[in-house]
């Protein structure tokens, strides 16, 4: 595969506000994603600039460690039009990133309609982590499902 980033777009009937505000808040991220992936928000706090870092505990078969724990960098956030987060993982108090970038993009359409694309780029992962991870590491309608969550849950 030559693409190094997929992306899946929704119109959602709900203003870009209140999709933002789901999106800045880790704790509605279980919810969003749907692959049984995430698991708890570790850091409850709503994401409000860059360089922020919050932490999910997650669970996956094929992790070594079956439960393990993300350490997300804020890396964009432009409230209400895009917000985005690098996952990495915290060693001995050191943070390190995987390459990979997840990036919602709201477009408001009207007062109560907004146009959001999902974003998962892998671009800046090195080969050392492609040599056992498999990019995406989803299937095809993952993105598109998360945004029919992500709708659900922003609904008034």
């Amino acid at each position: 595969m030559d693409q190094e980033n997929v992306s899946a777009t929704l119109t959602v009937a709900v203003p870009a506000a209140r999709v933002f505000a789901v999106l800045a808040d880790p704790t509605t991220h279980r919810a969003i994603d749907g692959t049984g992936w995430v698991r708890e928000a570790v850091d409850r706090a709503p994401l409000t600039e860059v360089g922020q870092v919050f932490r999910m505990d997650m669970y996956h078969a094929n992790h070594p460690d079956g439960e393990y724990r993300m350490a997300n960098r804020v890396e964009l956030l432009d409230p209400p039009r895009a917000i985005g987060w690098l996952p990495g993982q915290e060693k001995d108090g050191e943070l390190g990133f995987g390459g990979w970038l997840w990036r919602y993009d709201l477009v408001p359409l009207s007062s109560s309609e907004t146009e959001v694309t999902l974003s998962y780029d892998w671009s800046g992962v090195p080969q050392s982590i492609r040599a056992y991870i498999q990019f995406p590491p989803f299937g095809p309608d993952h993105l598109a499902d998360s945004l029919r969550h992500l709708a659900e849950l922003a609904a008034p």
